[in-house]
C-alpha cells in the first residue's frame, strides 16, 4: 500500500505512474498532454515531486522516476520517509 502523506494528490500519482510505465524522460508538457491535465497544473506538481524526491529533472525542463519514486509505487516507503522529503 503507498503512503499517504497530506501534499500529495492523485494527479502525482498519475505522473509517476506514467513516468514509471513509460520508461521515458518527458517534459510536463508531454506528460499533461497523455493525462489530460494543464502544462502549468503538471509543472506545478512536478516541482513538488522534485522537492520530494520522487523525480529527476534531466536536461532543464524533462523528467524522470527517481528510485525514491519508484520505492513510493511499490509501497516501500512510510508516510514519514515522504514528510522528511517536504
Amino acid at each position: 500500500m503507498r503512503p499517504r502523506v497530506d501534499w500529495m494528490n492523485q494527479t502525482d500519482d498519475r505522473i509517476l505512474e506514467l513516468l514509471e510505465e513509460s520508461e521515458l524522460i518527458l517534459s510536463p508538457a508531454v506528460l499533461a498532454k497523455n493525462l489530460d491535465y494543464t502544462r502549468n497544473w503538471v509543472s506545478r506538481r512536478m516541482s513538488r515531486l522534485l522537492e520530494a524526491g520522487l523525480v529527476e529533472q534531466v536536461d532543464g525542463s524533462y523528467y524522470q522516476i527517481s528510485e525514491l519514486g519508484h520505492a513510493y509505487l511499490a509501497g516501500e516507503l512510510d508516510a514519514e520517509d515522504l514528510e522528511q522529503e517536504k
